[in-house]
């Protein structure tokens, strides 16, 4: 053959492994997945401290109370309750169960994050409660994720995807 020709063989092993690495990050995200359900707990647990609702709002205060009959026990002194209120205790944290049974879990395909209290929608959503349904509870939503959140969440898939391909 006349002229001139070059041949050029390139090995693709590390290109194609790396890609396989790529897809298996999006078939088997569970590691992803269980930060994520991390990532939304801790930001939950930090809404009970802060007393803020996931769209940044305050939560709306307990309304302050004088020391009523209710407030007081057959013996004359006060309430636990009654103190709390008095001493300023935080919102939704009276005896801290809520926030004590907030847990996550995660899958493959899945990251949630919660608490098991059977009183944990009320206080969510907000609506009548106690004897007769004549208690008006006020939302104070706690679950959810903001903008913040989301960019966490953004954040720990751009890192697996980047470890995936940056490994030999």
């Amino acid at each position: 053959m006349a002229g001139a020709s070059i041949r050029i063989e390139f090995d693709d092993a590390r290109i194609r492994a790396a890609l396989q690495r790529l897809i298996d990050v999006g078939q088997h995200p569970r590691e992803a997945m269980q930060d994520i359900a991390t990532l939304g707990e801790n930001s939950t647990r930090e809404r009970f401290h802060t007393e803020t609702g996931p769209d940044g709002k305050r939560w709306t205060p307990i309304k302050q109370i004088g020391f009523r009959k209710k407030q007081l026990r057959k013996d004359g002194r006060i309430r636990k309750s009654a103190i709390n209120y008095v001493l300023g205790r935080k919102i939704l944290t009276k005896d801290g169960h809520l926030g004590d049974s907030l847990g996550s879990r995660a899958g493959a395909t899945f990251a949630e994050w919660g608490v098991n209290r059977i009183y944990a929608a009320i206080h969510q959503f907000g609506g009548q409660a106690g004897r007769g349904l004549r208690s008006k509870i006020v939302a104070r939503p706690y679950l959810g994720i903001n903008a913040g959140d989301e960019a966490d969440i953004l954040d720990i898939l751009q890192r697996r995807i980047e470890a995936a391909a940056a490994a030999s």
